[in-house]
C-alpha cells in the first residue's frame, strides 16, 4: 500500500488549506443550539397533531453537499499519479572473460579468512565482483581447458552471466565438468573470444584471460591468436593466478606438477596493448581486477523521465455529480414552510 501511495502527489497542494475552514463549518453545523429557556411539557400532544417535518432530504443532501465540496477542493489541488523512469544511455565496453577450467584450477593455494581456497573459487569470487562493478558493459564468458566452450554470450543481462559463472565446473570422474577435454588451450580460447568480439560495434573491445597454466592444447598458439586479436582492435589483459609451489593433487595426476608460463602471458598482453598481472594471493587477484576496472572505464548518462497522469477530472466530475445529487434531493423533497 505504501508503494502505491508513493506514486500519488498533489501538483498544487496549497488548495488543500481550504479543507480546514470546511471542516470547521461542518463541526459548527453539527453543533447543538442553545437549550430552551422555558419548557412546556403539556404541548407535546399538540405537536403530534401537526404535519411531520420531512428531514430525510437534508439528511441525504447535506452529506452529498459536503462530498461535493471536498472533492472540488481535492480536484483544485490537482492530484496526479506519477511514474518515474530512469532512462540510461550507456557507452560501454565489450568484454570477453576467458576462464581456465583445467584441472590445475583445483589447487588450493589461496588463503581466505585463515583457511585455504582453491583457484577456481577465488577466481569466481573476484570476477563476480568485477562484473557487478560494470553494469553498463556487455560481457561474455568463455570457459576453456582442452578446448574453449561458450558459457555466456556477450550480454547486458549480468544476472544470467553471473549464474553462468557460478555454474562453471571442473571435470571429474563422472565427466560432469563444463569442459570435458583436459589440457589448457590458451590460443584457442583467445581465438574463440576474439571471434565473438569481432562482430560487435563498440568503442573498445577487451579480453580478460584468467589462467594458471601453460598452453598445451589447441590448434593455434597463444601468440598467433594474440596477433590476430591485435588486428581486430582487441586488447588482452592476462591474469596468471596461483603460486609456483602449488601442485595438482595426486588424485588428478599420477605425477603432480605445476605448469606456469608467465613470459607468454606477458607477451600476449604486450602485443595487444593490454597488461599482465600475476596474482599469488587473493588480495593481489582482487587488486588486479580493480586495476583493469580502473583502466577500462565505460561512460553512461542517466535521465529521469517523469510521467504524470492527471486525476483532477475524475475528482471534479465526482464533485459535479455530488452537487447535482444534493440539489435534486433538496428540490424534490423540500422541507415544509414554518
Amino acid at each position: 500500500m505504501a508503494a502505491q501511495l508513493h506514486h500519488f502527489h498533489f501538483a498544487q497542494p496549497g488548495w488543500l488549506l481550504l479543507l480546514l475552514p470546511t471542516l470547521m463549518l461542518i463541526v459548527l453545523r453539527r453543533g447543538r443550539g442553545a437549550a430552551a429557556a422555558v419548557t412546556f411539557p403539556n404541548l407535546s400532544i399538540l405537536v403530534s397533531l401537526g404535519q411531520r417535518v420531512r428531514q430525510g432530504a437534508w439528511h441525504f443532501g447535506f452529506p452529498l453537499a459536503c462530498l461535493a465540496l471536498f472533492t472540488a477542493i481535492l480536484g483544485m489541488a490537482r492530484p496526479v499519479w506519477r511514474n518515474e523512469y530512469q532512462s540510461r544511455n550507456a557507452s560501454g565496453i565489450d568484454i570477453m572473460i576467458t576462464f581456465d577450467c583445467s584441472l590445475s584450477m583445483a589447487i588450493d593455494d589461496f588463503i581466505c579468512k585463515g583457511g585455504t581456497m582453491n583457484r577456481i573459487d577465488a577466481a569466481k569470487r573476484v570476477i563476480d565482483e568485477f562484473i557487478s562493478h560494470r553494469p553498463d558493459d556487455r560481457i561474455g564468458l568463455v570457459a576453456f581447458a582442452g578446448r574453449p566452450v561458450s558459457a555466456s554470450p556477450i550480454t547486458l543481462d549480468h544476472a544470467w552471466l553471473r549464474n553462468s559463472l557460478k555454474d562453471l565446473r571442473l571435470n571429474d570422474a563422472g565427466n560432469r565438468g563444463t569442459v570435458k577435454e583436459s589440457g589448457t588451450a590458451i590460443g584457442s580460447a583467445i581465438a574463440a573470444a576474439s571471434l565473438r568480439l569481432d562482430s560487435r560495434q563498440s568503442k573498445s573491445k577487451i579480453i580478460v584471460m584468467v589462467t594458471d597454466g601453460a598452453s598445451n592444447s589447441g590448434k593455434i598458439s597463444p601468440l598467433e591468436a594474440a596477433t590476430h586479436a591485435k588486428t581486430l582492435g582487441i586488447k588482452i589483459y592476462t591474469v596468471a593466478i596461483g603460486t609456483e609451489e602449488g601442485r595438482v593433487p595426486g588424485s588428478i595426476q599420477s605425477f603432480p606438477r605445476q605448469e606456469f608460463d608467465v613470459p607468454t602471458l606477458k607477451e600476449i598482453a604486450r602485443v595487444t596493448g593490454g597488461e599482465h598481472f600475476w596474482a599469488q594471493q587473493l588480495e593481489t587477484l582482487e587488486s588486479s581486477f580493480h586495476t583493469i576496472d580502473t583502466l577500462e572505464k565505460s561512460t553512461s548518462t542517466s535521465h529521469s523521465v517523469v510521467d504524470d497522469i492527471e486525476l483532477f477530472p475524475s475528482f471534479i466530475a465526482l464533485a459535479v455529480l455530488a452537487t447535482l445529487a444534493a440539489a435534486f434531493s433538496l428540490a424534490f423533497n423540500p422541507q415544509p414552510s414554518p
